[in-house]
């Protein structure tokens, strides 16, 4: 595992990414409360899409770092490293967030899920390249 696994496992997570809120893109929107235009409007915004991809990357590599440190070099437990991390790491400090924001269940539970799911790509990736 190196730089192209974690460049790898970030992309599958974007992609991922791309086509969970392809799938759920109305009712995050609708919970989110964001307009199709201004959802539109956001399609052009180049840095957001860099910056995910970039933020991706830390994500991946922090992850190789523990999963060499852990011995995680099965996809088995790299599934069940990375859906750990993403839903009892990262989903309580959104969920966190979201209560103190006051945000809709529905849309904790969205992006909660994008998260662990997300983990999940990362964790299989890393453990198959």
């Amino acid at each position: 595992m190196g730089l192209l696994s974690v460049l790898a496992a970030a992309a599958g997570a974007w992609i991922f990414g791309s086509i969970w809120y392809g799938v759920l893109g109305k009712p995050w929107m609708a919970t989110a409360e964001l307009t199709p235009e201004q959802i539109s409007h956001n399609r052009k915004n180049i840095a957001a899409f860099v910056g995910s991809f970039v933020m991706a990357v830390l994500v991946a590599g922090m992850m190789r770092h523990m999963f060499v440190s852990s011995d995680v070099t099965t996809l088995s437990k790299g599934i069940v490293t990375g859906r750990g991390l993403g839903a009892f790491i990262a989903s309580p400090w959104i969920i966190t967030s979201y209560l103190f924001s006051q945000r809709k269940p529905m849309l904790m539970l969205i992006v909660t899920g994008y998260v662990a799911g997300g983990c999940t790509v990362m964790g299989a990736i890393l453990t198959l390249i």
